[in-house]
C-alpha cells in the first residue's frame, strides 16, 4: 500500500465538502477519481498533497503521515498536475527543470539534468524542450506540465481533469503515457475524469463520490448502470465495443425532462 487516506474531512466556511473518505491505493495503479459537478473531486485532491487542509483524518503516504511533512518533504513524494496550468515566458526545459526544486539544496547538478533529460525522452518531447510554454498548444503544455511533475521523482501522481481541454488524439497520447509511467515505475496515479469511458480504458480502480462521501469505490465491478443512475442521475447502458467496456447514456432527454 502506498497511500492510504482514513476518514478525511473537509470544510468551507462551516459547510462540509468532504464526509469520511477513506481509501487506499497500491504502487502500479492508476485510481479514477468520478462523479458530477460539484461533489468535491478536486477539493479531495488537493487534500492529498496539503493545498487544503483537511478538517479530520488522516493521509499516510509511503508510511508516512503527510499532516506531519513539511512542503518540500511533501513535493519529493508527491506531483501535482492541476487542472489548469499556469504560462510564462519559459522554455520547456526550465519550466520542468523547476519542478526539480524539492531536491535542490545550493545549486543544479549532473543529476538534475540528467533526470530532467530523460523525462524529456520519456514523453518524447526533445522537439519541445527550448520552445516557449506561452505558445504551446493544450496538448503540448499538458505534457509539460506531466514532465514537471515526473522530475520530482514522486511516489504519487496527482492529476486533476488531466485531459479536460484536450482533443481525442492527445487525450489518448496522454492517459496511455500516464499508464506506462505509473507501471514502470511503481508509482501510483489518481486521477479526476469527467469522461467514463476513458476512465474504464485507463485506470485500474475507481472512486464514485456523491455528496462529498464515496458511493462506491472498487474495480471494474462497480461501474455499473445502477451505480452510474445513482451517482448521475441518469440511466446508462453498459456494452462492450472492440473488448472494451462503454457506458452509453440511455434515452437522455427523457430522463432529464423526468427529473424536472
Amino acid at each position: 500500500m502506498i497511500l492510504a487516506v482514513e476518514e478525511l474531512e473537509f470544510l468551507y466556511r462551516n459547510r462540509k465538502i468532504l464526509h469520511e473518505i477513506a481509501f487506499s491505493i497500491e504502487e502500479g495503479e492508476v485510481v479514477a477519481i468520478l462523479g458530477p459537478n460539484g461533489v468535491g473531486k478536486t477539493t479531495l485532491l488537493k487534500c492529498l498533497n496539503r493545498i487544503l487542509h483537511p478538517k479530520g483524518g488522516a493521509v499516510h503516504l509511503d508510511g508516512n503521515n503527510l499532516f506531519d511533512l513539511g512542503t518540500m518533504e511533501i513535493a519529493r513524494l508527491i506531483g501535482y498536475v492541476p487542472q489548469r496550468v499556469e504560462t510564462g515566458r519559459l522554455t520547456a526545459f526550465d519550466a520542468v527543470l523547476l519542478g526539480r526544486r524539492p531536491h535542490i539544496k545550493w545549486d543544479i547538478t549532473e543529476k538534475d539534468l540528467r533526470i530532467v533529460d530523460s523525462v524529456f525522452r520519456l514523453l518524447s518531447m526533445e522537439k519541445l524542450r527550448l520552445s516557449y510554454i506561452d505558445e504551446m498548444s493544450g496538448g503540448e503544455l499538458q505534457k509539460v506540465a506531466i514532465a514537471r511533475s515526473l522530475v520530482q521523482e514522486p511516489k504519487v501522481l496527482l492529476l486533476d481533469e488531466p485531459t479536460s481541454s484536450l482533443d481525442l488524439r492527445n487525450q489518448v497520447e496522454i492517459l496511455a503515457i500516464i499508464r506506462q509511467i505509473v507501471l514502470e515505475h511503481g508509482i501510483a496515479a489518481v486521477m479526476t475524469m469527467h469522461d467514463l469511458n476513458q476512465a474504464l480504458r485507463y485506470a485500474d480502480r475507481f472512486i464514485l463520490l456523491k455528496g462529498g462521501k464515496v458511493h462506491a469505490h472498487g474495480g471494474a465491478e462497480v461501474i455499473t448502470p445502477q451505480v452510474i443512475e445513482e451517482v448521475y442521475g441518469l440511466p446508462v447502458v453498459i456494452g462492450e465495443i472492440a473488448g472494451m467496456r462503454c457506458v452509453v447514456p440511455e434515452s437522455p432527454e427523457v430522463a432529464l425532462v423526468n427529473n424536472l
